[in-house]
């Protein structure tokens, strides 16, 4: 009796490990959001799953705001009010007085945004 070595040599070769899809996962969606992505794969001529995938690959998320950067804005908040009531000051005492105020305070304001640039 004779034995066949390597029955299946014909056929579709096995993908790699990095190329299977091996992961499914279940969204809920509104159904506007469905027509829409459904709408969006038909004109892209690709189907739906492929077309979620091409989305994943292209969008760029930007990091949530640390504690940091929250802190600042809310200084950021804060040296406006001031510059309102410098600017309340300004009108009922004159402008004179409050040229030194405001110069620091402009100072302290190009500081914190250049903070706020550099972290972003």
């Amino acid at each position: 009796m004779k034995t066949i070595k390597n029955r299946n040599t014909n056929g579709r070769p096995t993908k790699e490990a990095a190329v299977k899809k091996g992961y499914k996962i279940t969204i809920k969606m509104a159904t506007e959001e469905y027509y829409s992505l459904k709408a969006k794969a038909r004109s892209a001529d690709i189907n739906r799953s492929e077309f979620i995938r091409r989305c994943i690959r292209s969008s760029v998320v930007k990091q949530h705001l640390t504690s940091e950067q929250t802190g600042y804005i809310k200084q950021l908040s804060g040296m406006a009010n001031n510059v309102n009531q410098i600017a309340h000051r300004a009108n009922a005492a004159g402008y004179r007085e409050v040229h030194n105020h405001c110069l620091t305070l402009t100072n302290q304001l190009d500081n914190l945004i250049k903070i706020i640039e550099d972290d972003c």
